[in-house]
């Protein structure tokens, strides 16, 4: 059940054109329904998003923080960012398949059209996007990058994975019996013992989960589902706004499980690119990383499912429409 209206105007209206990002791109779009939860500020607003020329099995529900006015300004800030996009993935149109990133190879596993819906190499979107020059090229190019090594179980894992969405049309089981938030507790509760209390090598444990599970919640519904996997993300989403006590106050590191969370891995390295960190902290950042792909790697068998579950023939028509 989605949120209750509230009297109050919130900062976008109903049939208002926007920009909304998607991924790390920003395209055109029109705002179909604003509705609020009970209680809550105008400002926590959640907005039905369409995107201008794509179909409505793409809408979203997007907070404040991913719209942008319709704005000169804004327009060519959405055009900079398209022209970003193609310097960093460089090639014939329409070639994003076997594209590699700014540090995983397994990345280019998700480059089917679902997962090119949210990444950097989304190559489809509003046509004035192209057509401006890239501004700060060298600023973009000095940013810091990190190559994170995926243990080969898990790189199978993603490649298993991704077969058995876009290929089988199958879907993980949801909410997951080990959710990213409890496999992120459960990492704390095996390394932590292992380093000096109150040390900083600690406090860099903590800040690295957190960030972890901050990226996970923010990024899933934006770049990390394949096309197949909307509605039933549409669904949960529908349940954590509901009154239900069972999943209210929930997000989505409480209903995904590790499968999601190593598609955000092995987006990091470009999603990390877009960030202010220096590099000292983003080589500390990858250690911690790979310390955690290599336990999580040796945990297989217990936190990843063994199945996935085959939708009804109705949810597979509703999917591919």
């Amino acid at each position: 059940m989605a949120p209750s209206r509230q009297s109050q105007a919130p900062p976008y209206a109903k049939d208002e054109r926007v920009l909304c990002f998607h991924g790390d791109l920003m395209y055109e779009a029109k705002i179909m329904e604003v509705v609020v939860k009970p209680g809550q500020k105008p400002e926590d607003a959640q907005y039905r998003i369409h995107y201008r020329g794509w179909k409505a099995s793409w809408d979203d529900w997007v907070s404040q923080d991913r719209i942008r006015k319709f704005t000169d300004d804004n327009k060519q800030l959405a055009s900079q960012l398209q022209a970003q996009s193609r310097m960093r993935n460089p090639g014939p149109k329409g070639g994003k398949k076997g594209v590699k990133t700014n540090g995983s190879e397994m990345s280019s596993a998700r480059g089917s059209e679902e997962r090119a819906a949210g990444s950097s190499s989304f190559g489809r979107g509003p046509r004035r996007g192209r057509d401006y020059e890239l501004e700060n090229e060298d600023a973009f190019h000095a940013r810091p990058s990190i190559k994170l090594i995926i243990p080969d179980i898990l790189k199978a894992m993603l490649v298993d994975d991704w077969e058995n969405v876009t290929k089988n049309n199958q879907l993980v089981p949801l909410p997951h019996p080990h959710p990213v938030s409890k496999i992120l507790e459960d990492y704390a509760a095996y390394e932590v013992p292992k380093r000096a209390a109150g040390s900083s090598h600690v406090d860099i444990l903590e800040e690295t989960l957190a960030g972890l599970k901050e990226y996970f919640d923010k990024s899933l519904g934006r770049i990390l589902l394949y096309r197949f996997e909307r509605a039933q993300y549409a669904d949960i989403y529908k349940k954590w706004m509901s009154e239900d006590p069972e999943y209210q106050g929930k997000t989505a590191s409480d209903s995904y499980g590790p499968e999601h969370l190593m598609r955000l891995l092995v987006s990091l390295p470009e999603l990390i690119a877009q960030t202010n960190m220096d590099q000292q902290s983003v080589n500390r950042l990858r250690e911690e990383l790979v310390k955690f792909c290599t336990w999580l790697s040796k945990n297989t068998e217990k936190y990843f499912v063994s199945h996935y579950e085959s939708p009804t023939q109705d949810y597979i028509q509703k999917a591919k429409d």
